[in-house]
């Protein structure tokens, strides 16, 4: 893979979460990476994977619920069941921007999504959100008039600084109108030493996303002040709305992430 701006030996976020799902898009450098993150937090794999199934539990949450309208931000790489496929098999006249700012995700989502006139896909950066909602394609395929699903899944634990990640919220919270939704996912450090959550930093930080930083309920919940939440609240991913019981909730003392779902009122 020969793409501008991509430097094969620098790791991606993107590209070790595909790795950690199976997937086949990502360098050695990734590789090397995410092996390294699950030294220090084994159970890194089964989150991406609830990551993953979380997203589909909560699109179709957010389609029950009349959103027929998703902003997808930090989508990564296209896997099984990306939000447009989950929205549009439940209701087809869904519409869905994913943003990011990865060159590699960029190319393999327009290539995807080039036969799909209700998906599209924004370059744009997450650290500055009122640039992202103005971004023409953005505002051309969206209607802020009506309700808006915000998808934030496994993004902002990128975003360092406390101030900056309720900055973003904040910014990307004050167009929806009522019915909209936020879903977030976001990992947790449980009961890590600091020497292993600082290894865990360090790693992280030597991708283009830079470091990551895990956070409490209580930090959370105030991105949420002012939102309905959703049942069952602020869980671990496993344990929100599950399906089945062969993904057991687990342990808060061991990293996880949890995930959250609020309507606008």
């Amino acid at each position: 893979m020969d793409l501008p701006g991509v430097d094969p030996s620098v790791p991606s976020a993107a590209r070790i979460y595909d790795y950690l799902l199976g997937g086949k898009d990502h360098f050695a450098s990734d590789r090397e990476a995410a092996e390294a993150v699950l030294q220090s937090v084994p159970n890194a794999r089964q989150s991406a994977r609830a990551n993953r199934a979380f997203l589909s539990r909560a699109v179709r949450a957010l389609v029950d619920a009349g959103v027929r309208q998703f902003l997808d931000i930090g989508a990564g790489l296209p896997t099984q069941e990306n939000v447009h496929q989950v929205a549009q098999r439940a209701a087809p006249s869904s519409r869905v921007v994913y943003v990011d700012n990865d060159p590699v995700v960029l190319v393999h989502a327009r290539a995807l999504l080039a036969d799909n006139p209700g998906t599209m896909v924004a370059p744009a950066d997450i650290r500055n959100p009122v640039a992202l909602l103005h971004h023409p394609t953005v505002q051309g395929h969206l209607d802020f008039t009506q309700p808006v699903g915000v998808l934030l899944l496994a993004i902002l634990h990128f975003i360092s600084d406390d101030k900056e990640a309720a900055h973003i919220v904040a910014e990307l919270r004050r167009p929806l109108v009522s019915g909209s939704h936020v879903a977030i996912s976001h990992g947790h450090p449980g009961q890590l030493t600091g020497d292993l959550a600082q290894k865990g930093r360090e790693l992280y930080g030597r991708t283009r996303q830079g470091g990551v930083v895990g956070r409490t309920r209580s930090d959370m919940s105030a991105w949420l002040e002012g939102l309905e939440l959703l049942d069952p609240g602020i869980v671990p991913l496993q344990g929100w709305r599950p399906e089945d019981d062969f993904d057991p909730v687990p342990d808060l003392a061991e990293p996880g992430v949890f995930g959250m779902v609020a309507r606008v009122p």
